[in-house]
């Protein structure tokens, strides 16, 4: 919608996650190192999830399993996008990768994927009672 490519950049505080946009700024990219240098700059506050939603925040289960068969799973990390933590959208709709976990009340446990190729998204909800990941 922007005609430019958007990033959120989820950066763990030591006490959760915290999220924001970022705008892309000289055409390459969003980039770590541009975000640093204030030259992709943010275009909204910064956001914790369980601020939105109580109950609810970034996080995994003891001994989840990977979404995919032979995949990885999230262990202690639940942002699962890389080293640089972007999730980053481009204005032709294509994206980069990976597997946010996201921890719901009691242990309900969900993942939203992110397909780079077009974009798209499936939230993914995992069962205890039968240990497999189902698509909402």
């Amino acid at each position: 919608m922007r005609s430019t490519n958007v990033a959120i950049q989820f950066t763990d505080t030591g006490n959760g996650y915290e999220y924001a946009v970022y705008l892309d700024g000289n055409g390459n990219g969003v980039l770590t190192r541009d975000i640093q240098s204030g030259v992709d700059r943010r275009i909204g506050a910064v956001e914790r999830l369980r601020s939105q939603f109580a109950g609810v925040d970034f996080g995994a289960v003891a001994g989840l399993p990977p979404v995919d068969t032979g995949g990885t799973p999230p262990g202690a990390d639940p942002i699962r996008l890389g080293a640089s933590g972007l999730a980053s959208f481009s204005s032709i709709g294509s994206s980069s990768s990976g597997t946010v976990y996201i921890r719901g009340r009691g242990d309900s446990q969900y993942a939203v994927r992110i397909f780079g190729e077009t974009g798209k998204t499936r939230m993914m909800k995992f069962s205890a009672r039968t240990r497999r990941w189902s698509q909402l």
